[in-house]
C-alpha cells in the first residue's frame, strides 16, 4: 500500500489531470444526509445518493488544504484506503447548535456533500469538530458507484443562462445564482439583477483583478409568489427555495432550510458556490462557508451585503463586528484559535497574520489614530467585545463599506481563488 501511495502522490503532483480521469467521471455525486443533534452532540444518517450532470470543481486540488469548516468529509478508495478527495464546510445546523433552542431540544437538518463521481467503490468518512476544534470521526458510509439505487432522474424543468463565463469550469470559480421570490413574470428582472450583482462582486478588490478566473451562471427557477417570508409580520409566501427572514429569531438573518430543493436547482449548472438572490428590498442576507450565500435584491446596501456575505461563503471570513444582537451563545471559544483566517484569540498568532504586522505595531493594537491604517490585532470581533481580535480597525467584514477588504481578508480570498483555479 505504501508503494501505491507514493506512486499516486508523485503522479498527482506531475499529472494531476491524469489522476482525476483515473479516479472520477466528469460529473457529480451528491450525497444527501441528515445531520441530527442538539447543543452537545451530533450524528449523521444517509438520505439518498443523486447523480448530477456537471462537475464544477477543480480537477487538480482534490484534497482540501484549508480545513476551515466545522465539518469535513474525506473520500477514500475502498481497496487501497487512500484519500482521493476531501472538503471542509460549515452548515446551518452548526449555527443552530449555538442557539438557546439547541439546549432544549434535538433537531434534524438536511445537508449535502458533493464530490466528483467516483469510478470505483469509495468510503466516505464524516468528521465533526469538538470544542477544541479537533476533527472527530462520526460516521462512515460505503458507496458503490455502480449501484442502481443512485438516483439519476433528471427533468428539464429549469434552464441555466450565462451571466459571465470566462472558461472551463474546472479552472474557474463557478458561482450559480438562484432566484427566490421571483415569479415567472419577474424572470427578466432576475436576469438584470444577476448582471448587477456580478458588477458588485468585481467592483471589489481582489475580485476585480481576478475577474477572468470566474464563471457566473443563473438558473431560471420561478416562484409561485413574489418576495420572501417575514414571520414576525405574519408574511408567508410560496417561493422556490423557501428563504425566510428571522432565521434563529434574528430579523435580518435570511436563510433557508430547503436544502434538497436548493441543491437540485443548483445542479442545472456547474458550481463551486451557491448564491441565492431574494427578491426583496428589506435589509438582510446570510452566508455559511461552502454551504450557500443569500442577499436581498433591492436594498440600498445590497452591494455591501452581497460582497460581505460572499466573504463568509467563499473564503470562510468571520464577522469582525462585536454587536450583541446576534442570537448565538458562545459562538467562539477563547481557548483555541478561531477557524476563520481573519480572527484570532492570540493563542497562536503565528498561524494567523503575524507575518503582515510591522515590528513597531503593538499586539494587541490600540484603536487609535496612529494605527488606523495599520495591520495589527484590534480587540472586538466575532460578535464578542473581548478576547477576539480582528486585523484592522475597519474592513468590509466589520462595517458597511464596499471595496474595503483589509490585507488579511484579501490574502485569504486570493488563496481561495488560486485553489479553485490552478
Amino acid at each position: 500500500m505504501r508503494t501505491i501511495f507514493i506512486f499516486l502522490s508523485v503522479t498527482a503532483t506531475v499529472f494531476p489531470q491524469l489522476i482525476f480521469d483515473e479516479l472520477f467521471y466528469d460529473k457529480t455525486l451528491r450525497v444527501d444526509y441528515f445531520h441530527t443533534g442538539n447543543s452537545e452532540s451530533d450524528s449523521y444518517s444517509i438520505d439518498e445518493l443523486i447523480e448530477e450532470p456537471f462537475w464544477g470543481g477543480s480537477k487538480v486540488n482534490l484534497i482540501d488544504k484549508f480545513n476551515y469548516g466545522k465539518y469535513k468529509v474525506e473520500v477514500h478508495d475502498q481497496t487501497s484506503g487512500i484519500m482521493i478527495y476531501s472538503r471542509s464546510y460549515t452548515t446551518l445546523f452548526n449555527e443552530w447548535q449555538k442557539t438557546n433552542e439547541a439546549n432544549q431540544t434535538t433537531k434534524s437538518f438536511s445537508e449535502s456533500f458533493v464530490l466528483p463521481f467516483p469510478k470505483k467503490p469509495v468510503r466516505l468518512e464524516f468528521y465533526s469538530r469538538n470544542k477544541i476544534n479537533e476533527f472527530i470521526n462520526k460516521y462512515e458510509y460505503n458507496i458503490d458507484p455502480e449501484s442502481y439505487f443512485i438516483n439519476s432522474e433528471r427533468s428539464t424543468k429549469y434552464k441555466k443562462f450565462e451571466v459571465m463565463i470566462s472558461g472551463e469550469p474546472a479552472k474557474k470559480v463557478d458561482i450559480v445564482f438562484i432566484p427566490d421570490g421571483y415569479t415567472s413574470e419577474e424572470m427578466d428582472k432576475f436576469k438584470l439583477d444577476c448582471d448587477r450583482f456580478a458588477g458588485y462582486l468585481f467592483g471589489s478588490t481582489p475580485y476585480t483583478e481576478n475577474k477572468n478566473k470566474f464563471n457566473i451562471w443563473g438558473i431560471m427557477a420561478p416562484s409561485e409568489d413574489s418576495g420572501t417570508d417575514i414571520p414576525a409580520k405574519n408574511i408567508w409566501v410560496n417561493t422556490v427555495v423557501g428563504t425566510t427572514f428571522y432565521t434563529f429569531d434574528l430579523n435580518r438573518y435570511l436563510m433557508t432550510r430547503a436544502n434538497k430543493e436548493l441543491r437540485t436547482i443548483a445542479s442545472y449548472a456547474p458550481y463551486d458556490q451557491i448564491y441565492i438572490i431574494v427578491n426583496s428590498s428589506n435589509y438582510g442576507g446570510g452566508s455559511i462557508y461552502n454551504f450557500y450565500s443569500v442577499c436581498v435584491s433591492d436594498n440600498r446596501y445590497s452591494d455591501y451585503i452581497f460582497v460581505h456575505e460572499f466573504g463568509h461563503g467563499f473564503a470562510s471570513l468571520g464577522d469582525e463586528y462585536s454587536t450583541s444582537d446576534v442570537t448565538y451563545e458562545d459562538f467562539y471559544s477563547t481557548e483555541v484559535e478561531p477557524l476563520d483566517p481573519n480572527l484570532t484569540t492570540l493563542i497562536n498568532f503565528e498561524s494567523k497574520w503575524k507575518d503582515l504586522v510591522e515590528e513597531s505595531t503593538p499586539i494587541p493594537t490600540p484603536n487609535t489614530e496612529e494605527y488606523k491604517n495599520k495591520v495589527g490585532a484590534f480587540e472586538g470581533g466575532g460578535y464578542m467585545k473581548k478576547d477576539i481580535f480582528r486585523p484592522t480597525e475597519n474592513c468590509t467584514m466589520k462595517s458597511i463599506s464596499v471595496d474595503n477588504f483589509c490585507p488579511v481578508c484579501k490574502r485569504a480570498i486570493q488563496k481561495m481563488i488560486d485553489f479553485y483555479t490552478k
